[in-house]
């Protein structure tokens, strides 16, 4: 016997609903049966077997358990369990009634009749109210659709369909599947909760490009199976860093994990979801034959950027790689990686500052580096505006440095990596960055021998996850529980990952060393549409399992000195230039004089030693006329 404490509240509903359908299947069975001359039939007659089949058959529902389950997860199992408590019921009824009346005063065939009836009437009014509940008359694409991650679901089984049903039941999902991808022939073409099954994973990139073609393209790739085969695995982990998109799995419904804490848990945030769009994928192929077997050295190696392009880079199989970083911690802790990672490389770790000019070219001419990616940099825009000596040291005379040392020491390229705030700027960190890019831009063209160091120059925007940057500040906010600070409403920026980042400093010393008419001109990467910062947070709330204004606020705080409120990838005197690598355009050269700007630079490296900031930024001024003081539009944006 089932125990009522074991009966969900909802449970009682549940059985006085089947109990009406018992006692109504009875007399509408009747009726299918002999039709009109039901009304020739005994009232009491039909109120005593109706009574009688309904006593049964609510006794057996209930010592069956069929209360115990949840409406909304109506299932086949549930369907099995209506079918047996049904035909028990039926079968109990007969041999009552035989011994009763002999089954002389009812046609025998209502009871055939009978089965059929109440199972639909018990099992229809669960599965449509499962079929409401999951999709919530959901039938249009919602308006918010396009700020979904779309993702593509590997395997075409009970697992990819537990992933689709989960999303339609959330009222606001964070992904959407685009399609799936099995790994057998015979499921293309079929469908998975209305979800089309594209193709086979050997048809992963056509998939990709088809969606593509109709504005659905995937950020994501996510694998359903537990048991797939590790080989296949890492073909698809390749075929997707190839085709722009990350590779994730689900977990396994039977992983377990200890204890349960006080607070709630926040889910961990892929980086990637937050950028709006698929990563760019650029030619790899390229970038090895530009590295291998070369000596690469490597400022800042120790910083967000920079320990990225080590990674890379060593993987590219150079004859060797010199690490740069002022940071003892920094550099250490990349040291050490690389050390796990290509034991065999060889490597130099030095504790070098780039403003230090005489310490740099020694380490060059001992080095004799081929390669150099500058990435060194003070980057934090209120805390270069706060401290300006220090940001035009490292950033204009630093770069300056590393570029003098690069033509004494023969140096093949000299990538700077440079940033969207160098365009039209109103920040310190902005215009030492575009003093930093003109100085090698004027190089770059002043060196009409093939042989000399080509200067090339690197621009993109905000970089996802980098030190400093706004998802870590929103990540150490959303784990204290919030709020998360805006700091103006309307504020955007363009943001790529710190993959696309290095790959794009990669391909763009790929492109300018070896094509002569990149020369001067400066390799941005496509960005895509500008991500309002508060669609970002609202974004990693969600992610992180929240609720944006409900679980999680969202405050503004103001714009902080030096801040844009929306930033430009190219300046108006850039007339862009398309290049032969997809996702890569050159902003042409703005004119210099070679000898004014390095006179220029001279006086701020001066100007610096004498601590007078008032001369320095009478120089920044001089050298970039375009410099707005950004105190004046945060001043604005305050008061808007």
């Amino acid at each position: 016997m089932v125990s009522f404490r074991k009966i969900p509240p909802r449970g009682y509903i549940a059985y006085g609903h089947d109990i009406v359908m018992a006692a109504l299947s009875f007399v509408l069975s009747l009726y299918l049966r002999v039709g009109d001359d039901l009304v020739y039939y005994p009232v009491s007659m039909l109120a005593e077997r109706t009574f009688v089949f309904t006593v049964i058959a609510g006794a057996v529902f209930w010592s069956m358990g069929l209360y115990r389950g949840v409406w909304r997860y109506a299932s086949l199992d549930d369907l099995l369990a209506i079918t047996r408590a049904t035909t028990l019921a039926i079968i109990i009824f007969i041999v009552a009634l035989f011994l009763w009346t002999r089954l002389e005063d009812l046609p025998r065939s209502i009871l055939i009749i009978n089965w059929f009836v109440l199972t639909a009437l018990l099992g229809g009014p669960r599965f449509i109210y499962r079929i409401l509940k999951d999709r919530r008359f959901d039938l249009h694409l919602r308006q918010d659709d396009h700020r979904r991650v779309p993702v593509l679901l590997v395997g075409a089984g009970d697992e990819a369909e537990l992933f689709i049903r989960a999303l339609s039941r959330q009222r606001d999902p964070n992904y959407r599947v685009v399609g799936i991808v099995a790994e057998r022939a015979t499921r293309v073409g079929r469908h998975i909760l209305g979800t089309e099954v594209r193709g086979t994973t050997a048809d992963l990139a056509a998939i990709v490009e088809n969606l593509a073609a109709k504005g659905d393209r995937p950020q994501r790739v996510i694998l359903t199976k537990e048991d797939m085969d590790g080989a296949r695995v890492r073909a698809l982990l390749d075929e997707a860093e190839t085709l722009g998109m990350t590779l994730a799995r689900l977990p396994s419904l039977t992983d377990f994990r200890s204890g349960v804490g006080d607070s709630l848990e926040i889910k961990p945030i892929a980086i990637e979801d937050l950028l709006g769009r698929p990563q760019t994928a650029l030619d790899r192929a390229a970038m090895q034959g530009l590295i291998e077997g070369r000596r690469v050295l490597i400022t800042g190696a120790g910083g967000s950027i920079g320990s990225e392009l080590v990674r890379q880079v060593s993987d590219f199989g150079p004859a060797g790689i010199v690490l740069l970083d002022n940071s003892e911690h920094n550099l250490y802790s990349i040291d050490m990686e690389l050390g796990g990672r290509n034991p065999d490389l060889s490597r130099e770790a030095l504790l070098v500052d780039v403003r230090d000019s005489a310490h740099v070219g020694r380490v060059f001419e001992q080095c004799r580096p081929e390669l150099v990616f500058h990435a060194a940099a003070l980057k934090h825009v209120p805390l270069v505006e706060a401290n300006v000596l220090e940001g035009v040291k490292t950033n204009v005379v630093g770069t300056a440095n590393v570029a003098n040392a690069c033509r004494r020491a023969g140096v093949a390229a000299m990538v700077l990596i440079s940033t969207d705030k160098a365009v039209n700027p109103t920040s310190v960190m902005g215009v030492t960055k575009r003093i930093a890019e003109r100085y090698c831009q004027t190089l770059d063209i002043a060196e009409p021998d093939a042989d000399g160091t080509r200067f090339i120059t690197v621009r993109f925007g905000n970089v996802l996850g980098s030190t400093g940057s706004v998802v870590p500040l929103f990540q150490k906010q959303l784990a204290a529980g919030g709020p998360l600070t805006v700091t103006h409403p309307d504020m955007t920026r363009y943001f790529m990952t710190i993959r696309e980042a290095v790959e794009l400093v990669l391909e763009a010393s790929a492109l300018g060393s070896a094509n002569p008419q990149y020369q001067g001109r400066i390799m941005v990467l496509e960005m895509g549409e500008p991500v309002p910062i508060m669609d970002l947070a609202r974004q990693m709330i969600r992610l992180a399992g929240l609720r944006p204004d409900v679980d999680v606020a969202i405050e503004t705080v103001g714009a902080r000195p030096g801040e844009k409120i929306t930033e430009e990838m190219f300046h108006g005197a850039e007339p862009l230039v398309p290049t032969e690598c997809a996702g890569i355009l050159a902003a042409t050269a703005r004119g210099a004089d070679a000898g004014e700007l390095a006179r220029g630079v001279d006086d701020l490296a001066a100007a610096c030693a004498g601590a007078d900031e008032a001369a320095v930024m009478d120089v920044v001024r001089r050298l970039v006329p375009e410099y707005q003081d950004g105190n004046a539009e945060t001043a604005r944006a305050a008061s808007a």
